[in-house]
């Protein structure tokens, strides 16, 4: 985008996406629920040049608490991938996330592709595991987490969304925490040399942007702009 971004990035992890970002120039708000990985970030912090630590802070709290820290339209871009499967409440979540975005700010979402879980163990020829997802009646949060119930979610609380990929179509392993057409050059250069890396990664990336193939990806990156 060429300038300055407020970026949001809820559930750090060992927070190697939102450093990328503070080191790319951009204002970094991480939000990280657990204690140990929020004191094991603000130690590797420590290690940064002064200039990305000021660009930065982490805080502790969930997606649920933005409402507690943010006032409205705080940030350009909030980063919630692989949260709402695990958030007690993910509509309240999202409509929290949506309201700290500013005019024209950028949702991303990574969420488990709950519509093709059979798809994994039934290439890896498991078949107890894949008849049982065939088979298994979805749950609440399952139906919330949905392509289409999302779609329609995000059109009602103002970000409506914009555009979606798989994740890790072909990869062995699709729950990498980035996510999008960028997703399958990191995962593809693992234990690959270069030539074949590259070949992989530029098959993933026509494939997690068409279907029917980025429709059974393991996971899925959904991306809503607030109107």
């Amino acid at each position: 985008m060429g300038r300055r971004l407020r970026v949001l990035d809820v559930a750090l992890g060992d927070g190697a996406q939102a450093l990328r970002l503070a080191r790319g120039g951009h204002q970094v708000t991480g939000l990280e629920s657990d204690p140990g990985r929020l004191a094991a970030f603000a130690s590797a912090l420590e290690a940064e040049p002064e200039g990305i630590r000021a660009r930065f802070r982490a805080l502790a709290g969930s997606g649920q608490d933005t409402g507690a820290h943010f006032l409205p339209g705080t940030f350009d871009v909030v980063l919630c991938h692989g949260v709402l499967d695990r958030a007690k409440d993910p509509d309240s979540t999202l409509a929290g996330l949506a309201r700290v975005l500013d005019t024209g700010g950028l949702l991303s979402l990574v969420i488990p592709n709950t519509a093709a879980r059979a798809m994994r163990p039934g290439l890896a020829g498991d078949w107890r595991a894949a008849r049982a997802a065939l088979v298994a009646q979805p749950e609440e949060s399952d139906r919330f987490l949905r392509l289409e119930a999302l779609t329609s979610f995000l059109a009602r609380i103002g970000v409506p969304m914009e555009c979606w990929y798989g994740v890790g179509v072909f990869a062995a392993d699709g729950s990498h925490g980035g996510a999008g057409p960028a997703a399958g050059r990191e995962q593809a250069a693992d234990g690959a040399d270069e030539a074949a890396a590259e070949a992989a990664a530029a098959v993933e990336e026509l494939a997690c942007r068409m279907d029917p193939y980025r429709g059974v990806a393991p996971s899925l990156h959904m991306f809503g702009v607030r109107g």
